[in-house]
């Protein structure tokens, strides 16, 4: 993306063909104007099918035509994922483009006819006019190893909740009819305790059982370190458990679901861990990114499936804006505001980067050694959330300068290029 906004506005000149584009599930509405925001025709509305885009396609090449424009910016309002099909298919044609922020719609709809009137045919102007002015940015879509793995991460942030929910069921199931279990096992997500859950028995039925016969059914899936002794305690606990007994066999059936369940993520997690080991072999710089101490694979993987491809950016600083991390200040003649973060962006990407910088400060050498520096320094010292966001945007920066030159991260450079850690410099290099 390109911030600068002389940059933008020189893009549109008197050859330019201006769209503005309003989204919506089924159809969308668009109108066209020139530069100097005079409008070409009636608004035009399309389907949001395989033959609207065909139409409207053949409507901006007879606009084009007629009014003798050399080249089409078309600008949309990002509502929610209904614009992707039209940005994939308006990238095929090598049509650009851009969108606009749905704050700056909202706020300048009532520049023209003073009314905050919303419909979609002025909401559709109102796009093109921001455009008119630079007012919009360029989408960074993801493509190939890259759209691959944001898709991974959706599917891997669905398969967590849902592992969640079934965890917590099966918890709720234990509670019920034996909670006795995890005082012999501290945990049933273990090899042994999933075993014989795997019977599908409540516990007076546990009781009638031989050690043998849960002996041989263990075996099954721990060949050591489960024995008689073990069973004797189960046995023991399921003799004198409190679980409810009526309605058992539904108890029985709702167990046996659950657990289907639980192997079923459990099965797709490494499933699909194993495609994003082989998508992140295929990115330039991942293997240095691995070598930093605290940094893992699901940070690189979350991380390019937010940023995507490293070359689309020109410098770091966009993809702090990117994620929200730039900052903002409130002031006006002497009076002084806080200054924050924007937080506009993705709010994944700044998630997952503050989770990440935590156990950085924890067990990195250099990252906790600048957030003291941050923190306790004489002068101007941050608080320890200012100082984490700035770890946020060093981190950025690291992760950048790696992935486009493929360098491996130095500890001691890290702290030689701050300002008066030369002396905690030498204290990590010895």
């Amino acid at each position: 993306m390109n911030y600068n906004q002389n940059h933008k506005i020189a893009q549109i000149t008197s050859q330019t063909l201006i769209i503005g584009v309003d989204i919506a599930k089924f159809k969308h509405v668009a109108r066209a104007q020139d530069f100097r925001g005079l409008e070409f025709g009636k608004p035009f509305t399309f389907e949001n099918t395989s033959s609207g885009f065909d139409g409207f396609l053949a409507w901006i090449q007879e606009l084009t035509q007629k009014y003798g424009m050399e080249k089409t910016i078309i600008g949309v309002e990002p509502t929610g994922h209904y614009w992707l099909n039209l940005a994939h298919f308006l990238r095929e044609q090598a049509i650009k483009l851009v969108v606009v922020n749905p704050m700056h719609v909202k706020k300048s709809k009532e520049l023209d006819d003073n009314s905050p009137t919303k419909n979609d045919v002025k909401d559709a102007r109102v796009i093109a006019q921001l455009v008119k002015d630079g007012r919009y940015a360029e989408p960074n879509i993801p493509q190939g190893v890259y759209a691959e793995l944001r898709v991974a991460k959706k599917i891997r942030d669905l398969l967590s909740v849902d592992l969640q929910a079934v965890q917590g069921q099966i918890h709720n199931w234990l509670d019920r009819y034996f909670p006795e279990f995890l005082t012999v096992f501290k945990d049933w997500e273990g090899k042994a305790a999933l075993q014989l859950l795997r019977l599908h028995a409540l516990p007076h039925e546990i009781v009638k059982l031989s050690d043998e016969e849960i002996l041989v059914h263990l075996k099954l899936a721990v060949q050591r370190a489960v024995g008689v002794s073990k069973v004797r305690d189960l046995k023991h606990a399921a003799s004198i458990s409190i679980g409810i007994r009526e309605g058992a066999d539904m108890a029985k059936l709702e167990l046996r679901t659950l657990l289907e369940k639980y192997t079923l993520i459990k099965e797709r997690f490494e499933e699909l861990d194993s495609k994003i080991d082989g998508l992140l072999e295929q990115i330039p710089g991942v293997e240095q990114m691995l070598a930093i101490k605290g940094i893992g694979r699901d940070t690189i993987a979350g991380f390019f499936a937010e940023v995507g491809d490293l070359k689309s950016y020109s410098h770091p600083k966009q993809i702090i804006k990117l994620a929200g991390l730039s900052l903002k200040e409130n002031t006006s003649g002497k009076h002084k505001g806080q200054t924050k973060i924007t937080k506009r962006g993705r709010k994944k990407l700044r998630a997952l980067l503050f989770r990440v910088v935590m156990p950085l400060v924890a067990k990195n050498t250099a990252f906790k050694a600048l957030h003291q520096y941050f923190t306790k320094r004489s002068q101007n010292p941050l608080k320890k959330m200012q100082s984490l966001i700035a770890l946020c945007n060093k981190l950025i920066r690291i992760l950048f300068t790696i992935g486009t030159k493929q360098c491996e991260f130095s500890e001691e450079r890290m702290l030689s290029d701050i300002p008066h850690m030369e002396v905690t410099s030498m204290a990590v290099a010895a």
